[in-house]
């Protein structure tokens, strides 16, 4: 039987991991990309639209999103389901996300497949990977499976070990 104090610990971490979830989602809506960044390690990967590693290449990275065309973006992550071992931890959600590409809106679903890592900071990013199950036009449906986004195709390559 695993103590109390180690079942709370657990509960804790899973809120506070719940809860860089919801700011990972606001800060990306908001375009803050220096506070988004601060949500990865040092090392940190994102694994979705293309695959960058460290800090300095996500700021670069999320800074152009809109020179792909993705001027709009509204993330909602539900279906949390979280793993933790010490200080590790596996989290799966789903993403649902109505945007704009090129002045087009679209709609876009998709899983996350996180890792992530104790640090003093609290629970950092080591990967935040993204998998879309579709992205289209609204005027089209989503079930077409369209992929408009050019790097969208990308996401929607098969998974590379986490999800």
């Amino acid at each position: 039987m695993t103590s109390l104090e180690a079942r709370v610990q657990r509960l804790e971490d899973a809120e506070e991991i719940r809860t860089l979830d919801a700011i990972y989602c606001r800060l990306l809506d908001d375009g803050d990309w220096p506070g988004l960044v601060e949500l990865f390690t040092l090392d940190g990967t994102f694994d979705g639209l293309s695959e960058v590693t460290g800090r300095d290449a996500l700021l670069a990275f999320f800074g152009r999103l809109a020179d792909g065309g993705l001027t709009a973006f509204w993330h909602h992550v539900s279906n949390l389901e979280i793993t933790v071992d010490c200080d590790t931890a596996v989290v799966r959600s789903l993403l649902w996300q109505p945007c704009v590409v090129d002045g087009v809106p679209h709609v876009a679903a998709g899983r996350y497949a996180d890792r992530l890592v104790r640090t003093d900071d609290g629970w950092r990013y080591s990967v935040k990977q993204v998998r879309f199950f579709y992205w289209a036009p609204l005027r089209e449906g989503w079930d077409q499976h369209r992929f408009t986004l050019e790097a969208a195709r990308h996401a929607a390559t098969p998974s590379r070990g986490l999800a």
